[in-house]
């Protein structure tokens, strides 16, 4: 805004500067020359409207084209002159009128000169009628220049706001992968690590030791990979080296079978595998989006409620998957704060479930335990990425 008012405030003084010379110029010209008061005045008068447009064309720069190319029409056409000063002040009203309307304007305005130019071909009416073509387009390709910069600039800001959205994309998506598969596999190497350790008779002391240093171990770089986590979804910046691991198919829900094993010979509880309605071929992000889930769920049960049981259900119903893993432990532990989330599993979950378009519910489940509970899309309508 103090931008706008000081070039205003700019525009003025030189039209004040060409007024003054103008109507100078007028009165040297007629005290030599014994032209009557009423010719003067309607010379002056012209040459004011001439200059003056060049105080407000920032403001409204098609009326004081117009208004500067009339009068400098009107005073070449019956007085056969114009001023220096006003002839300057057109030429600049012209050129700052194209900069803002259309080039058809300036076009327009300038084209009666070149007509006046051979009605009447004075050195006046000649010189405007080359210099006021000039001056539009000049105008024209000024703004051309302006607006070809001003696109660059948002063109290079969309590009960067779109690189960072999606290396924010990609951050969240390794946060994702390294929270469900890397913990979970390195949660069960703490739990078989601890259970041999318990249940393993005739053990000598220095084997159990040994076995409770890789249980302490593995627990550690499970807080070291969490604050890894916090750190990624900071959106700190990270590279991430493409690796074998990303060349394997990615799990689906047949593997179900094989997660459900693991957790039963890692924790030594029952885990069910519960399945109603007619199976139907998934999309298969929708498939791996179940698969983490479930994963997750079996996860944080063991760590949370270890030796409880777990029963997972999956309900085909038409176009969706309803599905639930419930365990009979003790429930959710009360938050450390109102609303805090109960760590990253559950937020990765919401974000699955989410990216397929479905949604998650998670809570004390009836009659005692945890539970997650999701309702999926058979087709998740856009591709997802693992």
């Amino acid at each position: 805004m103090a931008r706008v008012r000081a070039e205003e405030g700019r525009s003025a003084g030189v039209a004040a500067i060409f007024g003054v010379a103008a109507v100078g110029e007028v009165l040297g010209r007629a005290s030599g020359s014994g032209a009557s008061g009423r010719y003067v005045v309607a010379v002056a008068l012209l040459a004011l409207a001439t200059t003056v447009p060049a105080g407000f064309v920032r403001r409204a720069p098609v009326v004081a084209a117009v208004t500067a190319a009339a009068a400098a029409a009107v005073s070449l056409t019956p007085f056969h002159r114009l001023t220096v000063a006003g002839g300057c002040a057109l030429l600049l009203v012209l050129h700052e009128a194209a900069r803002e309307a259309p080039p058809a304007v300036p076009a327009a305005l300038a084209a009666p000169f070149l007509i006046l130019a051979l009605a009447h071909p004075g050195p006046p009416a000649v010189l405007l009628a080359a210099l006021t073509p000039t001056a539009a387009w000049s105008g024209v390709a000024r703004r051309a220049r302006t607006d070809a910069r001003a696109h660059r600039a948002a063109r290079a800001e969309l590009t960067g706001s779109l690189l960072e959205h999606t290396a924010r994309g990609e951050r969240a998506r390794i946060a994702r992968e390294l929270h469900d598969v890397v913990a979970h596999h390195i949660s069960m190497v703490a739990v078989q690590a601890e259970t041999a350790r318990l249940t393993t008779p005739g053990m000598p002391h220095a084997g159990a030791v040994k076995l409770s240093a890789i249980g302490d171990t593995a627990r550690a770089a499970l807080t070291e990979m969490r604050r890894l986590l916090g750190v990624l979804r900071e959106d700190a910046a990270t590279d991430a080296a493409p690796d074998e691991a990303r060349l394997r198919p990615q799990p689906g829900l047949s593997q179900l079978i094989e997660l459900l094993d693991e957790a039963r010979d890692t924790s030594g509880t029952g885990a069910r595998l519960i399945v109603r309605g007619a199976t139907a071929d998934l999309d298969p992000g929708v498939e791996l989006a179940a698969y983490r889930i479930v994963q997750e769920a079996l996860t944080n049960a063991r760590r949370h409620a270890p030796g409880a049981a777990v029963d997972v259900e999956l309900h085909y119903a038409g176009d969706t998957l309803a599905l639930r893993v419930r365990d009979n432990g003790p429930g959710p532990p009360p938050p450390a704060r109102p609303g805090a989330e109960s760590g990253l599993g559950l937020l990765g979950m919401r974000e699955r479930a989410a990216a397929v378009g479905g949604e998650l519910r998670t809570g004390p489940a009836p009659g005692g335990g945890f539970l997650v509970e999701t309702v999926l899309p058979v087709n998740s309508g856009a591709e997802h990425a693992a």
